[in-house]
């Protein structure tokens, strides 16, 4: 039993916008631990207050500031992936779509094998 693969090559030719995007968890997630950092220096900088501890300041500080420095993050990546769209360009880019039958027909009626890959 000899078998045979015919290949056939389809190559289609597009044009691709290609730009850099921050990624917005990271951004987010250095605002929430800066405003953190912010929230400890600020429950020492003061005085102790009588009313309530250090622990419940700093609590009630950490909830803000986290939220306040998630928000910013968040801003800030939405600024910046702004700002790098200008800076976008469109490329050519050749699709390739290579089909590979077996010369003979497969006897359990599976499908030939198909690959597919893109090339810039």
């Amino acid at each position: 039993m000899s078998q045979e693969n015919d290949e056939q090559a389809t190559v289609t030719e597009s044009s691709v916008l290609v730009r850099r995007s921050p990624r917005y968890f990271r951004f987010m997630l250095a605002g929430a631990i800066l405003f953190a950092i912010v929230a400890l220096i600020l429950t020492f900088a003061f005085p102790a207050n009588p009313t309530y501890d250090r622990g419940s300041v700093f609590g009630f500080l950490l909830a803000i500031g986290v939220a306040v420095g998630v928000t910013i993050g968040a801003v800030v990546a939405l600024i910046l992936d702004r700002a790098t769209n200008r800076r976008a360009r469109t490329v050519q880019a050749d699709r390739i779509d290579v089909r590979t039958t077996q010369g003979e027909q497969p006897e359990d009626g599976d499908a030939p094998d198909t690959r597919s890959s893109i090339e810039s």
